[in-house]
């Protein structure tokens, strides 16, 4: 159960439009994170913009996005992240359930091609070490350009603070959406 209450959308009429615009981007679906972020309208619309530019506003393919992600979430032990990312949006982008299976242990795997090791090895190094060392990033000049590395990076920092937070706070996991 979450820290802090989870702001219900009806006793906070004021919010209506912000609401409104949260879930227009999330298929319909106000999600607990921007139901806590809430408690901060100015956070929740800013963390909701930047998050939104991250994962869509980039050259970044899916698989790439998708592979740091998860990474992320597991090496923070963040379910909420795990769960959903390697549940449903890295399936959509092509990675298989054995990829994100593997993601937990990905030296170990021959599951990854080249590409998909440089960004598993950056990832790493930006949360477990902070600091990247010269080879790790050396090895993204050869699959990635400047800007997409750059992009990388921002990805990879941006669920760092996500998980943080969601850890933190003690946020549920999303339940699964209804069927309809």
């Amino acid at each position: 159960m979450a820290r802090v209450a989870l702001i219900q959308e009806d006793a906070h009429p004021e919010l209506a439009d912000l609401v409104a615009g949260l879930r227009g981007g999330r298929a319909g679906r106000l999600l607990n994170i921007y139901k806590l972020l809430l408690h901060s309208p100015p956070l929740a619309s800013s963390w909701f913009g930047h998050v939104n530019a991250v994962r869509w506003q980039t050259e970044l393919d899916g698989q790439t996005r998708e592979i740091a992600i998860i990474r992320v979430g597991i090496l923070n032990e963040v379910e909420y992240v795990v769960k959903a990312h390697a549940g449903a949006y890295a399936l959509e982008e092509g990675l298989t359930a054995e990829q994100c299976d593997a993601l937990a242990d990905w030296q170990g795997s021959s599951l990854f091609d080249g590409r998909q090791r440089a960004v598993l090895a950056l990832t790493d190094a930006m949360t477990r070490d902070i600091q990247v060392a010269d080879e790790v990033f050396e090895a993204l000049k050869t699959h990635f350009n400047e800007r997409q590395i750059v992009e990388l990076v921002v990805l990879i920092g941006t669920y760092n603070m996500h998980t943080r937070v969601l850890a933190a706070l003690e946020i549920d996991s999303e339940p699964a959406p209804a069927k309809s």
